[in-house]
C-alpha cells in the first residue's frame, strides 16, 4: 500500500478524533475540571460507555494477534471468553455495588478503608506498573506495523547511535511521540468525559474494519456469507475445546476458570476499566453497562476468530507465507489484492485500537497517581488541578520512554516475556480484594507490601518447576494461583502471635 496514502489516512483520522474530542470536552456546569476529568461528573450514558468499552478491552493486541492465534489454537480462545461471563457477573453482583457504596474515584481506595495506607499505596502501585507496561506494549505492537508499512517504504527508518542508550530508531520515535502527543492533547482537559465519546468512534472503526475484511475475504474464497459458519466448521482451525490434555495451558477447565479470574482482576479490579463504569449515573446503570458489554464482547471475539479462519484459508489458497502470526492480518490487508478499501479500513481500525487502549490508560494512570499516591482530592481545587495536569504530562513521557525501551530490545520474545510478567502484578490485586471481601481478619498493614511482592515470584518459580519436571503449565490460570498465594500471605500476617513469656 502506498505509504503516502497510509500517512494521509493517519492524518485524517487524527483530525476527526480531535474534532470529536473538542466537541465533547466542554466542562459540565456545576462540576469542577478534576471531577470532569476523573469521572465525567458521574453523568455518562451507560449505553455509550458500554460500546466504548469494547474498543478499550480489545486493543491492538486483539486486533492484530487474535486472528493469528487461530493457526495454532483454533477457536479455543472462546473457552476463556466464556469464562469472562462468569467474571463479569461477579463484578456486577459484588464489585460495582461496593465501589458505588464507598463513593470511590479510584477503586484502590477500598484498600485504605479495609487494610490501611500501605496496602492502599501497594495496590495502586501494582496497577500503575501493570498498566504502564501493558499500554506501552500494545502501542509498541502498533508502532511495529507503522514502521513496517510506512516508515521503511518512505526511507524514514533511520537509527541514531547515542551514548549509553545505543541505537535509537528516529522515525519510530517520531511516530510514537505523535500518537502519544495527540492522545495527551485530547485527554488533557476532558479526561474520561472525552474518552467515553472518542472510544465510541474507535470501537465502531475497529468493528467496521473486521466486518469489511470478513466480507471481502469470503468473496475471494467464494464462500457464501449465509453459509459462512458451515465453511468455517469444515476447516482445520474450527475446534473450540481442549478436553484430552489436562496439562495443556489451554485445557478447557483451566481456560474457563482463567477467563473468569482474568475478567475479575483485569476488569473489575483495574482502574482503567472501572473508571468508565464509575462514570455512570448510578450502580443500576453501571450494571446495565457491564451486562450489555459482556454479551456483545462474546460475539465480537467470535467475529475476530472467524476472521482468523478466513485469513488462514486465503493465505493457503494464494500460497502466501507469513512468518509471524501477528503479521498475518496486516500483511494480507495491506499487501494482498483485496482492494484499497480493505487496507484503509484496516489502518483506521489499527489506529483506533491504539488510541482506544492508550487514551484510557493515560487517563487511568493519571487518576491513580493523583488520587492514590499524591491525594490531590484533599487539596485546594486549583492546586490539585495544576498537579493533575503535570502528572498527565509526566505519564505521557513515561509511556514514550517505555515504548522506546521495547524498541531497543531486538529479541521480540524478550518483549513478550516482559508483557507476560506484567500480568503477574494483577495476582496481588486479586488476592487483596479477595481477602478483604471474604475474610474479616486485619493483616498487619506494614507487611502487606512484602506479601504482594513475594507472591508473583513464588508463582514464577512454581510455574517454571512444574514445566521443567512434569510438563504442566497453569497458563492463564496462574492468575488465581497468584491471588491464592497473596491470600495465604495476608492470612499469615494477620495471625496474632502471643508471647510465651
Amino acid at each position: 500500500m502506498n505509504p503516502i496514502l497510509v500517512l494521509s489516512v493517519f492524518v485524517g483520522y487524527v483530525m476527526l478524533l480531535l474534532f470529536i474530542a473538542h466537541r465533547t470536552s466542554k466542562q459540565t456546569v456545576g462540576i469542577s475540571e478534576s471531577e470532569q476529568f476523573f469521572l465525567a461528573g458521574r453523568s455518562a450514558p451507560w449505553y455509550v460507555v458500554a460500546f466504548g468499552m469494547l474498543g478499550a478491552s480489545l486493543s491492538g493486541v486483539t486486533f492484530i494477534s487474535v486472528p493469528g492465534w487461530v493457526g495454532t489454537q483454533g477457536f479455543t480462545y472462546m473457552q476463556m471468553v466464556l469464562g469472562y461471563l462468569a467474571g463479569y457477573a461477579f463484578i456486577m453482583a459484588v464489585l460495582l455495588p461496593l465501589y458505588y457504596r464507598l463513593g470511590l474515584t479510584s477503586i484502590y481506595g477500598y484498600f485504605k478503608s479495609r487494610f490501611g495506607p500501605r496496602a492502599y499505596r501497594t495496590g495502586a502501585s501494582f496497577f500503575i506498573l501493570s498498566r504502564i507496561i501493558g499500554a506501552s506494549f500494545r502501542l509498541f505492537l502498533v508502532a511495529l506495523v507503522v514502521q513496517m508499512f510506512v516508515l521503511t517504504p518512505l526511507g524514514w527508518d533511520v537509527h541514531w547511535s547515542l551514548p549509553i542508550i545505543g541505537e535509537v530508531p528516529i522515525g519510530l520515535a517520531l511516530a510514537v511521540a505523535t500518537i502519544i502527543g495527540v492522545i495527551y492533547g485530547y485527554t488533557r482537559k476532558g479526561g474520561i468525559g472525552t474518552i467515553i465519546w472518542t472510544d465510541t468512534l474507535q470501537t465502531a472503526a475497529m468493528l467496521i474494519a473486521v466486518v469489511l475484511a470478513v466480507v471481502v475475504l469470503a468473496r475471494e474464497l467464494n464462500w457464501d456469507l449465509g453459509q459462512l459458519p458451515g465453511h468455517i466448521r469444515d476447516t482445520p482451525w474450527s475446534h473450540w475445546w481442549v478436553l484430552d490434555d489436562w496439562k495443556a495451558p489451554n485445557y478447557a477447565l483451566k481456560h474457563f476458570l482463567a477467563g473468569a479470574f482474568v475478567a475479575i482482576a483485569m476488569t473489575g479490579m483495574d482502574q482503567d476499566m472501572m473508571q468508565k463504569n464509575l462514570a455512570c449515573k448510578n450502580v443500576k446503570e453501571a450494571r446495565w453497562n457491564m451486562g450489555s458489554f459482556s454479551l456483545v464482547l462474546v460475539g465480537v471475539n467470535v467475529l475476530f476468530l472467524s476472521l482468523g479462519v478466513l485469513l488462514y484459508a486465503y493465505a493457503e489458497q494464494t500460497g502466501l507465507h507469513v512468518e509471524r502470526a501477528d503479521g498475518l492480518f496486516p500483511t494480507i490487508a495491506l499487501n494482498a489484492s483485496l482492494g484499497v478499501g480493505v487496507g484503509i479500513a484496516f489502518l483506521i481500525g489499527l489506529l483506533a485500537s491504539a488510541f482506544s487502549s492508550a487514551d484510557s490508560a493515560l487517563t487511568a494512570l493519571t487518576t491513580s497517581v493523583c488520587v492514590d499516591l499524591i491525594q490531590t482530592e484533599s487539596m485546594e481545587p486549583s492546586r490539585g488541578n495544576a498537579i493533575r495536569k503535570k502528572v498527565h504530562g509526566l505519564v505521557a513521557v513515561v509511556l514514550f520512554g517505555v515504548i522506546m525501551a521495547f524498541s531497543s530490545v531486538e529479541d521480540t520474545s524478550v518483549v513478550s516475556a516482559i508483557f507476560t510478567a506484567a500480568n503477574y502484578t494483577y495476582g496481588p490485586l486479586l488476592g487483596l480484594f479477595a481477602f478483604g471481601l471474604i475474610s474479616k481478619r486485619s493483616p498487619n498493614d506494614m507487611w502487606i507490601p512484602l506479601v504482594a511482592l513475594l507472591s508473583p515470584f513464588i508463582c514464577f518459580a512454581l510455574e517454571s518447576w512444574l514445566k521443567s519436571h512434569y510438563g504442566f503449565s497453569f497458563g492463564f490460570a496462574l492468575l488465581p494461583v497468584n491471588g491464592l498465594f497473596t491470600c495465604i500471605g495476608l492470612w499469615l500476617i494477620s495471625l496474632e502471635i502471643k508471647s510465651r513469656l
